[in-house]
């Protein structure tokens, strides 16, 4: 999530393009009763030496910000002498996906500063570095930007201040459970929120500065606080916030 004042580049009106989910390849359903370590790597610290995740996040992340119960792994962020925590979990060189229709249903937390994201990086991030690798933000919500959902495309062609993507109003987006998928082929990347398709991103001339898109990428679950895009105040009467997340399917193309 590298951003300085994401600019949206919209392509793609709401519509009601009916989802096409193939064959079920893989779920996480979070029904034991801890992180399943042979699927999900813990994220620490403060992100240096590229500090503050390169947003000037303002949290830790620590293997201690979360519980797995009743069938949700529940992210929680918290304020404590003077030091916000939280937690970020990836798949990365355990589960990576190339294609297909990939969603996660979530409750989200509010409130002034709060950022929790669903999200997937190219797996030679290490080898290529960001943007080339490239990033698919299929869920970013911001505390601040009430009833609005956030839908980017990273690439080294645009990126950071210069993403393609959409914010797309959704009322009471803050109540309940909501679910947020991509469709993921070669042609093209369509984002959607509860099933109603919000944005596609399809170059017509595509290059690997705007389609790093034929490899695997792996999935992360974070929840940050502040940052460039999170905003810079954060009500500290807020905490503990919690982001639900109650399972992370993916299918293979429809």
């Amino acid at each position: 999530m590298k951003k300085i004042a994401l600019l949206l580049l919209i392509t793609c009106f709401t519509c009601t393009a009916q989802v096409k989910k193939g064959t079920l390849v893989w779920e996480e359903n979070f029904n034991g009763n801890i992180i399943d370590e042979a699927t999900w790597n813990f994220e620490v610290g403060d992100g240096c030496p590229n500090c503050g995740w390169g947003n000037n996040e303002r949290q830790l992340y620590t293997t201690e910000n979360h519980k797995v119960e009743n069938g949700n792994l529940v992210i929680t962020a918290k304020k404590h002498d003077g030091e916000y925590t939280s937690t970020r979990i990836t798949t990365a060189n355990k589960k990576e996906f190339k294609y297909g229709y990939i969603e996660a249903r979530v409750k989200l937390p509010t409130g002034q500063g709060i950022w929790p994201a669903f999200w997937m990086l190219g797996s030679d991030i290490k080898k290529e570095g960001w943007p080339l690798s490239g990033e698919i933000d299929i869920l970013e919500y911001l505390g601040r930007d009430p009833d609005m959902v956030y839908t980017t495309i990273h690439t080294k062609a645009n990126h950071a201040g210069n993403a393609t993507g959409k914010k797309t109003e959704f009322k009471n987006m803050e109540e309940g459970y909501h679910t947020f998928g991509i469709d993921w082929s070669k042609q093209a990347i369509t984002f959607y929120v509860d099933n109603v398709s919000v944005f596609t991103y399809a170059p017509k001339v595509k290059t690997i500065e705007n389609w790093p898109f034929d490899k695997p990428f792996f999935i992360i679950l974070n929840m940050a606080i502040g940052g460039n895009f999170g905003g810079p105040e954060v009500d500290d009467s807020i905490f503990p916030q919690e982001y639900y997340i109650d399972y992370v399917k993916v299918y293979s193309a429809g």
